[in-house]
Order: C-alpha cells, then sequence, then structure tokens
C-alpha cells in the first residue's frame, strides 16, 4: 500500500495500480502549488465530509479521471446531481472492491458544503486489504468509538488530524492511538492555516514518548506501508 500526502488531509493510496484519493483540496493550498492535480490519478475519491478544505477538487478529479466519488448519502446525492459517478455508504457500511474494502466510520465533528447546505454526517474510512489495512479517521475529536475499529480489524497505520482547533490535537491523538490499538500514526491537518499551526517536532517527540511514530510527510511525499 503506497500513501503520497498532497497536502493538509489529501493523500493518495495505492493498492495494486489501483488509485484512491482522499478529500482532496489541493489547489486552494499555496504550500501544495507544486502539485499538478491533472496528473493525478484517480479510480476512487473517497470524502469525509463536506468542508471545502476536503472537497475543493473532488469534481476537477472526478470529471478528470472518471473516478468513483465514495461518501455519505447527501455528499453523494450532491455529486450525483451534478452527473458525477458517486456511491453511497453511511456509518458502518463497507463498500467492497476486488482489491480492497472501505468502511465508513464514526467521526465527531460539523459538515456542510460552502454555500451553507448540508453535507451529511461526517465520517471516516477504514481501507483493508488481504495484508494491510488503513484507517483515515477524517477530521475528528477523539472518541470512544474509535475502540470498535480493533475489535473487527487489526490495523497497519492510521492517518490523524493534529493540528488541533478544529480536530483533535496532538496529545488526544495519542489517546487515539491507543483506542485503536495502532502506534503508527500519520499527521495530517495541520500548518495550513494559522488556528492549526503546531511545533512539529514537538508533536513528534511527545509520540516518540508515549512509544508510538508520528510520520510527517512532505507534500508529494509517498511511503509504503
Amino acid at each position: 500500500m503506497k500513501i503520497t500526502f498532497y497536502g493538509h488531509a489529501c493523500f493518495g493510496i495505492e493498492i495494486e495500480n489501483k488509485h484512491i484519493v482522499i478529500d482532496p483540496f489541493i489547489t486552494g493550498n499555496s504550500a501544495a502549488s507544486h502539485i499538478d492535480i491533472t496528473k493525478i490519478k484517480a479510480d476512487y475519491i473517497l470524502v469525509t465530509h463536506a468542508h471545502q478544505d476536503h472537497i475543493l477538487d473532488v469534481e476537477a478529479i472526478a470529471n478528470n479521471t472518471g473516478a468513483l466519488i465514495i461518501s455519505n448519502y447527501e455528499i453523494y446525492l450532491h455529486y450525483t446531481a451534478k452527473g458525477l459517478k458517486s456511491h453511497p455508504l453511511n456509518h458502518g457500511g463497507t463498500l467492497k472492491t476486488r482489491v480492497f474494502s472501505t468502511k465508513y466510520v464514526n467521526a465527531v465533528h460539523t459538515s456542510s458544503f460552502p454555500d451553507g447546505s448540508y453535507g451529511g454526517q461526517p465520517g471516516g474510512f477504514v481501507i483493508t486489504t488481504n495484508e494491510k489495512s488503513l484507517y483515515i479517521a477524517g477530521d475528528t475529536a477523539v472518541t470512544m468509538d474509535m475502540k470498535l475499529i480493533p475489535m473487527t480489524t487489526k490495523l497497519t497505520a492510521s492517518i490523524f488530524p493534529i493540528g488541533d482547533n478544529f480536530t483533535m490535537g496532538v496529545e488526544d491523538a495519542i489517546i487515539a492511538s491507543d483506542l485503536v490499538e495502532c502506534n503508527k500514526v500519520i499527521g495530517c491537518h495541520f500548518n495550513t492555516f494559522p488556528p492549526i499551526e503546531i511545533n512539529v517536532d514537538d508533536a513528534k517527540k511527545k509520540f516518540s514518548g508515549a512509544n508510538k511514530e508520528l510520520l510527517i510527510l512532505e507534500i508529494g511525499q509517498s511511503i509504503e506501508i
């Protein structure tokens, strides 16, 4: 499973030559100005919720690639009305493909489109293959619902927001990693805007002090898990 960071909370995931894009917000992020969205491959676009900093480039990438958009029912309706291929999930539901499955799980946040219309309830995704599992928490506070995930899935890694203010911060992300029983965490949703600026070195030290690994990727950087 190859994971590429495109900035903020946007990631690309490659599994057996299938490409998944998570929460595409690239063209509105000055730190990601070197990323050309026309070159991003996508068979699927997973959307955790409807806030602009998670959906800005959904339409452009979907139109360019023909990707299937996967999200909650309200977001599904939004993009279906625009003529884009979409599949609805709701909390607890799982979509199975030939090479992976993805389950829509709870998140504690809000969700509305940029025009203020209702974006359904926010969520996260657990992506599972035959060998690996990745939890994408989405924008969320730490929540006891996270304890449900390891009851059915042994996680290889987790992607957590760590910027605080709008989501959980570093200390709560450490607690969340305990709840999901996963000590390898990829950080996101930090340092994009002033309210979510953090000291990355301090964050890594806090994770290390808890015997956990916090991976901070450069925009455009890829890793294998």
